[in-house]
């Protein structure tokens, strides 16, 4: 039962609800409209928080490892967007041309910030080499998922201009990063005490821009373009992608020699996909799309299957950790 709560937890059941809220209730005309407001006041809000909680003194410790950071940023932008390519043939197949976009938009995501650390830090890894790299990650995605989004999209049905999507991103997301990390003296200990509480505003964010997203899609017929068949191909497609760039960041970090605890860092680091940072960037930069709902349907499926792969395989790491050392406890 402990084990279906990591791999199913509250969020998720959330995630699966306002998508079906959003199916039977959609968001239309004015209320549509302030809805949108309220998203961007949410969003900034979020990214207040999260540069209100960053602490510097783990960054300053992590930066020092700069060959880690180069492989979780290489994985992340690099290893992601061409392995985006490489399964067109398999999306062709299993998924629809938009479902392929979403999961191209996906691949061009930086990695995750929370969860990152929190499994790393489960598998006894370098959890301040995550703390750098996952923050590093996202502050890079800021500029390089435009472009990216941009490279990999434009041809393909994507209206975006990169120089304008990466002002809109720094105004509604970097500014208030910044704003918030450099008052964290006067206020970082506020943000700690109300952590837990604080926490409902990332999540809440993140489901109120899915739920309007969700709400423009089905006013323009989502569930009749998008066969369940073609669902499961999705799925199936983000699994395929996740085990790959899983592998191919182990094989890589033994091959280069890093030590364990730096291998589980970049394992994690480089292997995941950030929901919080992609909804609301994927909101800025398909802002008017109808299809945008579907377009961030991947990056939710994908979310899913990465924490309970990630759980499966931190447990692992941390029993591995336990036995080297000979005090694994008895069952």
């Amino acid at each position: 039962m402990k084990f279906l709560r990591t791999l199913f937890d509250g969020f998720t059941l959330a995630l699966f609800a306002t998508v079906a809220l959003a199916a039977l209730l959609p968001c239309e005309g004015r209320v549509a409209v302030a809805f949108d407001y309220l998203t961007v006041a949410g969003i900034a809000l979020l990214f207040f928080l999260h540069g209100a909680r960053l602490p510097r003194e783990a960054i300053l410790a992590g930066l020092t490892n700069w060959k880690l950071h180069l492989l979780v940023l290489a994985s992340t932008f690099a290893l992601f967007p061409l392995l985006g390519l490489a399964l067109k043939p398999l999306a062709a197949i299993l998924a629809t041309p938009t479902l392929y976009l979403g999961v191209l938009y996906l691949c061009c995501l930086p990695s995750t910030v929370q969860s990152s650390i929190a499994f790393t830090a489960i598998a006894r890894g370098n959890v301040s080499a995550a703390v750098c790299a996952a923050s590093l990650s996202n502050l890079a995605g800021v500029f390089v998922t435009p472009l990216l989004v941009a490279a990999l999209l434009a041809t393909r049905g994507a209206d975006t201009s990169p120089l304008r999507a990466i002002g809109d991103i720094v105004l509604q997301l970097l500014v208030p990063f910044v704003a918030g990390h450099l008052l964290r003296p006067w206020i970082g200990r506020t943000i700690e005490r109300w952590r837990r509480v604080l926490s409902y505003t990332d999540r809440g964010t993140v489901l109120l821009v899915v739920y309007v997203a969700f709400s423009a899609s089905v006013a323009e017929g989502l569930w009749h373009q998008v066969p369940p068949s073609a669902l499961l191909g999705t799925l199936a497609v983000v699994v395929v992608l996740l085990a790959v760039v899983m592998v191919s960041t182990t094989l890589l970090s033994r091959r280069l020699g890093f030590a364990r605890a730096d291998e589980i860092a970049i394992v994690f680091c480089g292997s995941k996909k950030s929901l919080a940072s992609g909804v609301p960037m994927a909101k800025i930069l398909f802002a008017g799309n109808p299809a945008l709902g579907m377009l961030v349907l991947p990056v939710m499926l994908f979310h899913q299957i990465q924490l309970m792969a990630c759980a499966v395989l931190a447990q692992r790491y941390a029993r591995r950790s336990l036995d080297e050392r000979g005090d694994a406890p008895r069952d």
